[in-house]
Formats: structure tokens, C-alpha cells, sequence
């Protein structure tokens, strides 16, 4: 309250929103939410967990939908938060950062005798930001199998792994997110993946070959059992 937004950084699956009175709001909507921006009262949605007036009398909501997160922090105690410890960790890298090079990738994936979705997803991932459905996604264009380990690709599918992430991430921006989501303004995303359950009673679009279904991680991923050894 009576704070001024200082910035907003997002990083990985978290924002947040930095006030000059040394509060800070964590967002984590990847998880589940919405986050809107209102021009009056009468646009406000009837059903919402958070609602931010502006002194210029705008407005921002946000609603969970699923485990997303909603966090009022002072700065001194952000180490607290798991999702922003984890997300914000400067140790772990996004793959959108510059400092994302295919040689740092090597490294963090050299010698790691784990299956590819807990290299890439959860709490122990080697980047910050990556979804199932993301992964679903980059493995696809990669062309790697759900359940490879990490350890036993060679440098050419380290390089192909490396390439489908920045190239997901790269059009899922351009295209302003996935066409399931909306943005601040209600806009919704243009971005369709090439895998995941869209998929599902589908054929590859590639090869013909019927899409899977699979149990990787406590989750489930759909694939194409031909182009993806």
C-alpha cells in the first residue's frame, strides 16, 4: 500500500514486481493464473484472488487458476520464497539469457546420468523456465525420445537440444505466448506447439506415424515413436 512500482523483472516462471517502500509482489502465473490490466471498475472479472488499485485509478488482477503464486515480501526476506530463490537463482540459467551459450549448455549437461525432463524441468533443472508442455515441445523438434538420459547424448543431439530450446522460446515470444493463454491486456497468444496434448488421436506431421502417449516424471508427454529415438 502507498508503494511506487520501482521495475518488474521476470525471470524463469516468476515476476516480480519491485515497490520503492522496499515490498515486493512475487507472481508466479506459469503455474496457473491470469494477471489483467483494467482501465475501470467495470472491466474488473467477478472471480479474483488479488486486485492492485492504481492511483490513476487502473487496476491489476489476479486470478490462480492452478498452483500459481501470489507473494508479499519485504526484500530482506525474498531468499524465503521457493519459486524466487529457485527462478532467480543467478547460478542456474535462462535459457533466454545471452549468457545461454551451447558450450555452457555441454557443461551442465555433461556427465548428468539423469532423464532429460529432470535436466530441463523442476527444482533440480540445470535452466529456469522450462514447462512439460515446453518440453513436450523442444523434444520433438530435437527429435530425442522422452526418456533418454542426458549423459548419452552425443555432441550432435547436445547441439539439436540446445538449438529446439532457444528456437521454442524464441517463437513462443514473437508470437506473444501460447495460443491457450492472454496476455496483460487480453490478448490472446499466437503460438501453437508442435507436440504436447494438442497432439493427442493425431497423426506426426512430419512422418505420418501416430502420436504417443507416455509416463516420464510423474507426468505424461505425448511423442512421435518414430522420429523421436
Amino acid at each position: 500500500v502507498n508503494g511506487k512500482i520501482d521495475s518488474v523483472i521476470s525471470r524463469g516462471n516468476v515476476i516480480r514486481v519491485k515497490l520503492d517502500n522496499g515490498m515486493n509482489l512475487i507472481l508466479g502465473p506459469e503455474y496457473g493464473g491470469e494477471i489483467f490490466y483494467h482501465k475501470s471498475e467495470r472491466a474488473v472479472p467477478s472471480k479474483f484472488h488479488l486486485k492492485v488499485d492504481f492511483s490513476d485509478n487502473t487496476m491489476l488482477t489476479i486470478r490462480l487458476t492452478s498452483m500459481g503464486v501470489i507473494q508479499a515480501l519485504k526484500d530482506d526476506d525474498l531468499e524465503r520464497s521457493y519459486v524466487y530463490r529457485r527462478d532467480f537463482n543467478p547460478e542456474v540459467p535462462s535459457p533466454i539469457d545471452e549468457e545461454f551459450t551451447f558450450e555452457r549448455f555441454s557443461k551442465l549437461l555433461a556427465d548428468n546420468n539423469r532423464a532429460l525432463k529432470s535436466v530441463l524441468i523442476g527444482k533440480d533443472a540445470i535452466v529456469v523456465g522450462l514447462s512439460n508442455s515446453a518440453f513436450q515441445d523442444i523434444l520433438y523438434r530435437a527429435r530425442l525420445h522422452p526418456k533418454r538420459k542426458a549423459s548419452e547424448l552425443n555432441k550432435d543431439e547436445g547441439r539439436a537440444l540446445y538449438d529446439a530450446i532457444r528456437l521454442v522460446l524464441r517463437e513462443r515470444i514473437q508470437l506473444k505466448g501460447k495460443n491457450q493463454f492472454y496476455d496483460l491486456y487480453g490478448n490472446q497468444g499466437g503460438y501453437t506447439p508442435a507436440m504436447g496434448p494438442n497432439m493427442k488421436q493425431q497423426n506426426c506431421p512430419a512422418c505420418g506415424t501416430p502420436i504417443e502417449k507416455l509416463s516420464v516424471g510423474g507426468g505424461h508427454v505425448y511423442f512421435c515413436p518414430k522420429c523421436q529415438v
